[in-house]
């Protein structure tokens, strides 16, 4: 049976059903260069080199990391400084960024105009890559910059085709969708079985990129308490109240930047929060506060004791009176 080759269209703008960002690359690259054929003989497990994709046994000479560094058609190098986006809600979808340097975040807005933010992007990060989706459509968030930015501004045609001729930044590609949903999961895990306080610290360490290799810096941009409060699903005073205790506790060093320490990660991996029941009043110290209480309510009535006493006299007799003629009365 001949064997059928797939077209760029059968890859990414086939089905005609609304897809997920990122999911009908996937879908498209699975297809091209897996599910359709049998694999020459002597070609290595897909997974065998620590790839994701491999379509041949030849060695590619393409370099994604120049690719993605330099302009070049299709793509070109654009700044942004704080709070400049990159593109808004509603836009049409017809680019994706890769972020060489900065920060930036996605935000959502209501129709009732209420915003929330999503997520944060580093360094590393592609953003926007919903254009890629089967039929291109609108901009479901807004991404813009928290710090000077440095970002490739890369066409919805020109991605596709990379993607379609390099493997290797089909893998790359791949790899950054496949981490991007298990982040998004672990966002949904944690918004739903974490306290706000336990959430809170989660971000400051991904904010500082923990867990990442090499050195990183333990400063987080500039960001409001604000929006970190859009971010766990809290109020911004409930976020002040945590960041006060948190560096009461060591974990942050707040001045004018945000400092995060390791110390931070007890709260996130193992739940301690050392001392933390120092703060609940001791019993003792409760029953201490009871005695002193009744001293001093002892203190005022004791003067009023011998009036009452003396008032209550003449009514003791007739009360126990009433009291036998009721008891002989209900014996009848």
């Amino acid at each position: 049976m001949p064997r059928r080759e797939s077209s760029p269209d059968n890859c990414v703008c086939g089905p005609s059903s609304a897809i997920p960002s990122g999911f009908a690359i996937i879908t498209g690259l699975f297809s091209k260069w897996i599910l359709l054929g049998n694999h020459p003989a002597g070609q290595t497990n897909l997974l065998e080199r620590g790839n994701i994709l491999n379509i041949s046994g030849t060695q590619s000479t393409f370099d994604s990391a120049a690719f993605l560094a330099n302009a070049g058609l299709g793509r070109r190098i654009v700044k942004l400084e704080p709070k400049d986006t990159f593109f808004s809600q509603g836009d049409p979808a017809d680019t994706v960024f890769f972020l060489q340097r900065g920060r930036a975040k996605l935000t959502v807005v209501a129709q009732s105009g209420k915003e929330a933010t999503i997520t944060l992007l580093s360094d590393g990060d592609f953003v926007g890559e919903e254009s890629l989706a089967a039929i291109p459509g609108l901009r479901l968030a807004t991404a813009s910059a928290v710090n000077s930015c440095v970002a490739l501004k890369i066409t919805r045609e020109e991605m596709i085709r990379v993607m379609h001729d390099e493997p290797t930044f089909a893998d790359l590609f791949l790899k950054f969708i496949l981490t991007r949903s298990m982040r998004i999961q672990a966002d949904l895990v944690d918004q739903f079985f974490n306290s706000s306080e336990k959430r809170l610290a989660r971000i400051l360490l991904i904010m500082a990129e923990f867990g990442k290799p090499g050195e990183r810096d333990t400063f987080i941009p500039p960001i409001s308490q604000e929006t970190l409060a859009e971010m766990i699903g809290t109020t911004r005073s409930r976020v002040s109240f945590f960041m006060n205790r948190f560096r009461t506790l060591g974990y942050i060093n707040y001045d004018g930047r945000i400092q995060v320490n390791k110390s931070l990660l007890n709260v996130v991996l193992l739940d301690q929060f050392p001392g933390h029941n120092a703060q609940k009043p001791l019993l003792p110290k409760i029953g201490d506060d009871i005695k002193i209480v009744i001293s001093k309510v002892e203190t005022i009535l004791k003067p009023v004791v011998p009036i009452v006493k003396t008032v209550m006299k003449p009514v003791i007799p007739i009360v126990t009176a009433v009291r036998r003629k009721l008891s002989a009365t209900a014996g009848d």
